[in-house]
């Protein structure tokens, strides 16, 4: 991870969240990100190349659709504890965890997993991670954001 204290996207990356425990506060989430949804948000798979530039307002509710799908789909949990957000009515950025790779997300670990993805008003930089990004995982990616 690019260690640069003085970026802002790492700087937030590192800031403080909270976590959307139940599934239904994750559907209330949505929908205040759908209402905020504007061409301003950029959509980073970590282990993908960085976006250059921010996703449409369209791709935005795409990938939420998307995302929530694979989450219910593939978090075999009755709560979601795997979205993190800064703050729940003014997003400004949001932590997603692959259910696949969840290692320690909260709580303390010398070497927390990565956010799966990021959402995020802020321009992204590289995260580098020493996990192996599945294939399937790679391929969900690429499919949602190439347009097939």
């Amino acid at each position: 991870m690019n260690n640069s204290s003085s970026n802002p996207f790492l700087q937030a990356y590192r800031g403080s969240f909270v976590g959307i425990r139940q599934w239904q506060d994750l559907e209330t989430f949505w929908e205040t990100l759908k209402t905020k949804a504007d061409n301003n948000w950029y959509i980073y798979a970590i282990g993908e190349s960085v976006p250059g530039s921010p996703a449409s307002s369209e791709q935005l509710k795409q990938f939420v659709r998307e995302i929530d799908l694979l989450l219910r789909r593939e978090h075999e949990e009755d709560y979601c504890g795997i979205v993190y957000v800064d703050n729940k009515n003014d997003p400004q950025f949001i932590k997603i965890y692959d259910p696949n790779n969840l290692g320690v997300v909260c709580g303390f670990s010398d070497s927390p997993p990565l956010a799966g993805w990021t959402i995020t008003r802020i321009p992204p930089v590289e995260l580098t991670t020493a996990t192996f990004l599945p294939q399937n995982r790679r391929r969900w990616w690429q499919r949602l954001f190439s347009g097939a």
